[in-house]
Order: structure tokens, then sequence, then C-alpha cells
């Protein structure tokens, strides 16, 4: 045991308990103690959970019904993730999350090539230490990513409770997300090579289905490959939303939630976004098609032109529900305006 301070989380397990302790405690553990199936797993693999007075360190131990599961729960300690001023646009605060606008440029979490000038440690700054704590640490709740060159809204826990809360809806897929994107081609119901592209269909209103599963790819671990067997299963819908012929402005919405979902889809659909080095290939826009100038800036944009501009969600603790929108970045917009003169 660390010299920190901690309680202790007594459970009383219920009938027709799940096959395994991880298990049944997520069913069983009061709400308000606000400890996710992981965390709880990680408390089980360092010896905090007793079961009748004894410690068991298996996650997959079986429980009876009426077992007295004591949790002891440590209380969230400092995170080594340095705090640093960076300037941030918060949409919405309070005491349990924060909704942020994201730069493009800006990496979510540290990682070992990017351990500083990342979303967390402006969080960090910005919450002063007032955090009461996620996963047993001072740090911010990160329970979804956007790419560090594509912008837009991003939720993050600053609490437990929240934390909990938000991570199961992400799980259920009943957070609404729409990204707008500008991407090479107008995909199109009445396209026989669309149509001929294997896990893609129609829905009605014009509105194109991406299904496949998707896993790492094989030799380049840095992207995402598109599969039929394996992998983790995949949807994302897109409609158009402006059409300009060799480019369009789309919306797309996920079902799931996977890295790169909407740029490897748009790709495997050959609908690549704009700017996009990893997932385009060496595609570019003719000249002859939108003219010198105008071609020359879509081919040379530096970034996927992807940008998530809706969110929606219900508050893990007040129960309402919150819905939050954030403009195209500038330079985005001044793409769009430009390609809308163009089509005048």
């Amino acid at each position: 045991m660390s010299g920190l301070s901690s309680k202790i989380v007594s459970v009383r397990i219920g009938p027709d308990p799940a096959p395994r302790l991880d298990k049944a405690l997520t069913r069983d553990v009061p709400e308000d103690a606000s400890l996710s199936r992981s965390r709880l797993a990680r408390l089980i693999a360092d010896g905090m959970v007793r079961v009748n007075g004894a410690v068991v360190t298996d996650a997959k131990a079986k429980l009876a019904e009426d077992d007295l599961v004591e949790v002891t729960v440590e209380e969230a300690a400092d995170v080594a993730t340095m705090p640093e001023d960076i300037s941030l646009e918060i949409l919405h605060e309070d005491d349990d999350l924060i909704v942020i606008n994201k730069p493009v440029g800006m990496v979510v979490h540290p990682a070992p090539g990017t351990p500083s000038g990342t979303l967390v440690n402006a969080l960090l700054h910005h919450f002063g230490g007032n955090l009461s704590g996620v996963g047993g640490e001072k740090r911010p709740g990160i329970v979804h990513r956007i790419d560090k060159d594509t912008s837009g809204l991003l939720v993050v826990a600053k609490s437990d409770r929240a934390h909990h809360g938000l991570a199961a809806q992400f799980e259920k897929h009943t957070v609404d997300r729409h990204y707008l994107a500008l991407c090479h081609g107008e995909p199109d119901a009445s396209d026989p090579r669309l149509r001929g592209v294997r896990g893609t269909s129609f829905e009605m209103g014009g509105i194109l289905k991406i299904t496949t599963q998707l896993a790492r790819h094989k030799t380049d671990r840095q992207r995402q490959a598109v599969l039929f067997s394996g992998g983790r299963h995949a949807v994302t819908r897109a409609r158009v939303e402006e059409g300009f012929g060799a480019v369009a402005l789309i919306n797309c919405w996920l079902e799931t939630g996977r890295t790169h979902q909407i740029r490897v889809h748009l790709a495997h659909a050959g609908h690549a976004l704009i700017g996009d080095q990893t997932y385009g290939g060496r595609r570019k826009v003719a000249p002859k098609v939108m003219g010198e100038a105008l071609a020359a800036e879509l081919n040379n944009f530096p970034r996927q032109a992807l940008h998530a501009a809706t969110l929606g969600f219900v508050h893990p603790v007040s129960g309402e529900h919150l819905s939050f929108e954030a403009p195209l970045p500038e330079d985005m917009a001044t793409l769009l305006e430009k390609l809308r003169e163009t089509a005048r």
C-alpha cells in the first residue's frame, strides 16, 4: 500500500452474478463509486480487492450470491505529465467535463514522440490541479480522440463518474458525432464504379454507407487497413452537402469509432480526403477541371481536410442532453469559399 489515503467500497453480490469477478463487480458496484470495468480490473490485479476477507487478484474468479467484496480505492495521485500554458477554445465546462474545439496540429495525448504541447498538457494547466481524478490519477479522462491534423470537438472527463458515463455512451455508440470533410469526387448512388466497391451501399437520401473490418496495416503500423474478416467492425455514413465535380463537401457520421475510420473508409470507396497523404496516395485534382490556382491549392493542402463539426451526448451526471457545433477552421473555410466561387 502506498502512502496515499484511500477509501473502501463494499459490495454485496446480488443474485445470478456474472461468471467472473470483474464483470460481477461492474454490475453490482454502486454507481456513485464511478468504477469502470477497466479500473476494477486494475484494482483486482493490484491486490486491492478482497472477497469475504481474502485478497483475490484473478479477474476471472467466480463469485456467489451474497459474497462480500471490499475494494480499496486510493486517492487520486498526481501524474508525471507537465502542465503547459497553451491556449484552448473552450465551448463548455463544469465540475465533471469540458468540451474543447481542438486546433489543427495539436496531439491529444502525450506519447514518446510528442511528450509536450498536447491537449492533456494544456488541460492540466487549465485545471490547475482541480481534478477529482480519473482512473486513480489526477488527469483528464480522454474518452475519444481525433488525429493531430484533424480539427474540432472533443469532450474530456474531469471526474471518474463522468469518465465512466461518457465511456459507456461511446461504447454503446449513442454519442452523436458529425464530421465535415472535403473529398476527391462526389459519392453518387448512380456511379457504377462505387456500387462495385465491396462494403459500400447507399441508403435513402443518397447516404453512402461503408461497412468493413479495420485493423493495423501488416507492413505500415501507422496505417489502418480495410479487411472483411478479422479486425474490428466499422461503419461510416456520408452524405454530399455540396458538390463541385472533382471535389465535394461531405457530412460524415460514425456508427463506430475506429482509428482513422473516416479517412480509410473514404479512401476505400475511392473518395479519399483532400490533403490526406497517408490514404490519398498520389491522387490529384486536374488543373483543367478546377483551374491552375485552385487545383494547386487543393493538391498542396497540408493536412487531411477533416473537421469534427458537431458533438452531442447526455451529460453523465446531470442527465441533460448537450449538443455543440464548431465552425470550419480557417484553412478549410477558405478552400470551400474558393470552390463556391468557382462554381458560381
